[in-house]
């Protein structure tokens, strides 16, 4: 029984007719409504949260006779008054969780567990109320994440292979296989869970899977990722087919895959971390999240870090123009948006997740910037989206390349709009703050990170001392 506030709803738009799912709680978008109670003090909404949605972990869910792995979370839950059992005068609420089956196309909730494992961590650090992962209903919910992320596949690659639209982009937008977004949140969560696991012999092999994933996804995406000026013309002049151990051309990257506004638009000073890595395709997009996560997780480098904040200023006009920040950059347009997107009608050019401009991405960019000691870049975007985002009732997003319409589809009064931007402001009040999301580069994964690449691929390969004759 629901008896005090455990989340906050989507959106509470009075002009709109239609509710949708809007009415629910969703676990990404509590994080910067949760990030904001706790910088408040109000500590007890977020600890519910915690506490309740860990407990529709164990929810039995399927979808047409199949049930996902144990330590799915759910995207998003509704509080219901139902008839009290025996009792028809008496009335309880319930919690109805959302793990995909009712979702608009079926869409599996990835970074909702990731996301929780994050903002446990950092209510433990900013109420210093550290009982809360003592508990063996929190630990017991930490590892059944870990083990559904860590499980073994078929992938050759350590990066966690999901479908399109398992993350903050939950429509189809061509992110299907290694989304960056999704390698820096689950990047985040590994560290923030190693953190945080009780030490017993029980979790020592989970341990043990953490730190390797750690170390080969980190070198994974720091060197497979990373696109600057340097490595496109690198790119550019890729041999391909090429059969070796040692190849330069890992993944058998075509050069004209390189788009010509990518050959116009990479500033001579800044890099980011591309969107997609799979054999022969690299999504040259810029993903705003993504990036921004590898900054304060840590994923990204220092010198990297710094380098998407370069391109962020570079190119501020194609980012942050009428309001900050775009989700990704460009727009997929004409033949690419039909096939990619399945002529998507909310998803149309510079509209939505196709470039459309979300205010609640301001508390990323901020917790970036403060990381980098760079926070001026912060303050500007809020500067920006203070001219008229007030005025305009907290759109969920923009629409157009300058962000001068509010979207189409937009509900007004969006939640996490309102929790993106009071959070930017209460940092950067109190830069010390963001501390509780913050990882810094950890300096065994530096050494190991530096051996891996002097490293020779053949090394680990066969058995010692084999003398086994084979006849082909």
């Amino acid at each position: 029984m629901c008896i005090s506030p455990i989340g906050t709803i989507a959106a509470s738009d009075p002009t709109s007719s239609s509710v949708l799912n809007y009415d629910q709680v969703f676990i990404r978008d509590f994080i910067p409504s949760g990030i904001a109670f706790l910088l408040k003090g109000e500590y007890d909404i977020v600890r519910n949260f915690i506490l309740h949605t860990l407990q529709l972990q164990s929810w039995e869910k399927t979808m047409d006779c199949h049930s996902p792995g144990q330590g799915l979370m759910p995207a998003s839950f509704k509080v219901r008054t139902v008839p009290l059992d025996g009792d028809d005068s008496a009335t309880e609420e319930v919690l109805d969780p959302d793990f995909g089956e009712a979702a608009i196309g079926r869409v599996a909730p990835v970074d909702s567990g990731l996301w929780w494992i994050i903002l446990l961590r950092a209510y433990g650090k900013c109420s210093g109320d550290l009982s809360i992962l003592e508990r063996i209903d929190v630990q017991t919910g930490i590892k059944m994440i870990l083990r559904l992320c860590l499980a073994d596949g078929f992938d050759m690659f350590p990066t966690l292979l999901v479908t399109d639209g398992s993350c903050m982009i939950d429509r189809r937008m061509g992110i299907h296989g290694h989304p960056l977004e999704i390698q820096a949140l689950f990047y985040s969560a590994l560290l923030c869970a190693r953190e945080m696991l009780a030490p017993e012999d029980g979790s020592a092999d989970l341990i043990r899977a953490l730190n390797n994933r750690l170390v080969a996804l980190s070198f994974h995406i720091r060197e497979y990722y990373w696109i600057d000026l340097r490595k496109l013309n690198e790119i550019y002049r890729y041999k391909t087919e090429e059969y070796s151990y040692d190849a330069v051309n890992k993944f058998n990257i075509y050069p004209d895959q390189i788009s010509p506004w990518l050959v116009e638009w990479m500033p001579n000073q800044g890099g980011y971390l591309i969107g997609n890595l799979q054999p022969a395709h690299m999504d040259f997009r810029f993903f705003s999240l993504g990036n921004l996560w590898s900054v304060v997780s840590g994923l990204a480098t220092i010198d990297q870090s710094h380098a998407i904040l370069d391109l962020i200023e570079a190119k501020w006009t194609d980012l942050v123009a009428g309001m900050p920040l775009k989700i990704c950059y460009p727009a997929l347009e004409g033949q690419e948006w039909q096939i990619i997107t399945g002529s998507d009608p909310k998803n149309t050019p510079w509209s939505y997740h196709n470039a459309g401009s979300w205010p609640t991405l301001l508390w990323q960019l901020t917790v970036a910037g403060i990381k980098m000691n760079r926070p001026e870049i912060a303050a500007r975007a809020v500067e920006v989206a203070e001219r008229c985002i007030s005025r305009d009732k907290w759109p969920e997003y923009y629409d157009t390349k300058r962000a001068r319409f509010i979207g189409k589809q937009a509900r007004l009064f969006q939640t996490w709009s309102i929790a993106g931007y009071l959070v930017a402001k209460l940092l950067l009040a109190d830069p010390s703050a963001a501390k509780m999301l913050i990882t810094e580069e950890d300096p065994e994964l530096v050494n190991a990170f530096s051996c891996m690449i002097s490293a020779n691929p053949r090394r680990k390969r066969g058995r010692k001392n084999s003398k086994q004759t084979y006849i082909v």
